[in-house]
Order: structure tokens, then C-alpha cells, then sequence
């Protein structure tokens, strides 16, 4: 189980100005070993409970809330990351579990005894948590991600864009998904993740996008669609 405890901010970017600030960052950060030429993708498929508590959590602003995901990088990779991240004031912790192929699509169905085949104290946490709240799989996110990080402070900055959401079907690694875009795709979100402080000079690049703070979640945006 990996375990990371960061602050997290959101902002709402349009594409010219997360060209110009992704250029920039370019220069004074280092790129994430994954990005390429264009980025890389997620697609994660969202838990919740029956009565949605965790879409309502985050939309009635709940200090200690959770979201559980389970996240792959690639249809074809033979594993997923089992996710719960919690929100406590400023602070966000992830934690996450590797999960076999075959596992990740018991889940998918909504069956979680895999988690029992899991030494790790945190897929036991997991099972209990899914089975005792009645979670079951609400939403699948799908986007491109560009990165950039710098060791001081865990600091690490990402530019989201393309996002797009299904709620009828629930198979992350299904190579065709049916899903449609649930925010203008004239926008992306920059994500600013950093342990302690965020540094003056990475602070003094972000501030010259001069861009809104964002609360809503990507798993809100997919909500939306017929939560509204």
C-alpha cells in the first residue's frame, strides 16, 4: 500500500493559458517520466455509496469526506490501482493498492471478495468500508494528464484536459468506452499538489496564469450529468 498526505488546489484554466503555463513550467521543472509527446491518459471508475454520500459530501463542502476509485493508465495494462482518497481541511491523503487484472474486474461488477486475497491491512480496510456502506460503481472518468514535478516538497503540478465521463457502463478497460464530455472542452484543470509549502519560484510561475480557484471534482462533473 502506498500512502501519500499533500495539500491539493484546483484551478480552472482555458487551453491558451495552460499552453503558456505548461510551457513555462517546462523550463524550471521536470517532466513526469510518463507525459511524452502529448500527455498520458486516465480513466478511473468512481465508487459510491446507494445513497450517493460521497457525491454529497464534496457538493455540501463536508471537511472530512472520501472518494474510492479504481484507476488504470492504459485499457490493455494487466492491473489497476485500487484508490481511497480522504480530505481533512487543507490536507488530502491517497492511498493506494495494486490489484491483479482479473481482481480489478470482479470489482468493476460491484464484487469485492477479491480484496480478501490481499495481505496488505488496507484491502481488508477497503472490503470492510465497500461491503458494511453498500458502495457500489457510479461513474467512469477518462482524461488527459501533463505533468511536472520537483522533489522539494513532493511538489507536483498537473494540466487536465479532455475530460470526459459515462455512467452506464463501468468497464475501465473496455478498449471502447461510449462516453461524452462533462466540462468545455475550451477549459482544462491544473492541479497543484505539494507537502509543507509550495516554493516561490513554482508559486511566482502559477500566479501568472492568473486563473479561478475550482472546488467541484471530476467525479462531480460526471455526476452532474443527471444529478442536476
Amino acid at each position: 500500500m502506498n500512502e501519500v498526505i499533500r495539500q491539493e488546489k484546483k484551478y480552472l484554466l482555458t487551453l491558451p493559458q495552460g499552453a503558456r503555463l505548461s510551457g513555462y513550467l517546462r523550463e524550471i521543472m521536470h517532466s513526469d517520466e510518463h507525459n511524452g509527446s502529448g500527455g498520458y491518459s486516465i480513466r478511473s471508475l468512481y465508487f459510491d455509496t446507494l445513497e450517493d454520500s460521497d457525491f454529497y459530501d464534496k457538493i455540501d463542502g463536508v471537511e472530512k469526506r472520501k472518494k474510492i476509485r479504481l484507476r488504470c493508465y492504459d485499457p490493455t495494462e494487466d492491473f489497476a490501482m485500487l484508490e481511497i482518497k480522504q480530505k481533512e481541511g487543507p490536507y488530502q491523503k491517497k492511498r493506494s493498492l495494486r490489484m491483479e487484472r482479473l481482481d480489478a474486474q470482479q470489482m468493476i461488477r460491484g464484487d469485492y471478495t477479491a480484496l480478501k486475497n490481499y495481505k496488505d491491512p488496507f484491502a481488508w480496510e477497503c472490503y470492510c468500508l465497500m461491503k458494511k456502506m453498500c458502495y457500489v460503481p457510479r461513474a467512469v472518468v477518462e482524461y488527459r494528464r501533463q505533468a511536472y514535478v520537483a522533489k522539494e516538497n513532493r511538489i507536483r503540478i498537473t494540466f487536465d484536459s479532455k475530460i470526459i465521463a459515462t455512467e452506464s457502463c463501468f468497464d475501465i478497460f473496455s478498449p471502447r468506452l461510449s462516453q461524452k464530455p462533462v466540462m468545455d472542452p475550451f477549459y482544462m484543470v491544473l492541479e497543484i499538489k505539494y507537502n509543507g509549502f509550495l516554493l516561490d519560484y513554482i508559486k511566482s510561475a502559477v500566479s501568472r496564469a492568473d486563473c479561478p480557484e475550482l472546488s467541484v471534482s471530476k467525479y462531480c462533473l460526471a455526476r452532474g450529468m443527471i444529478m442536476q
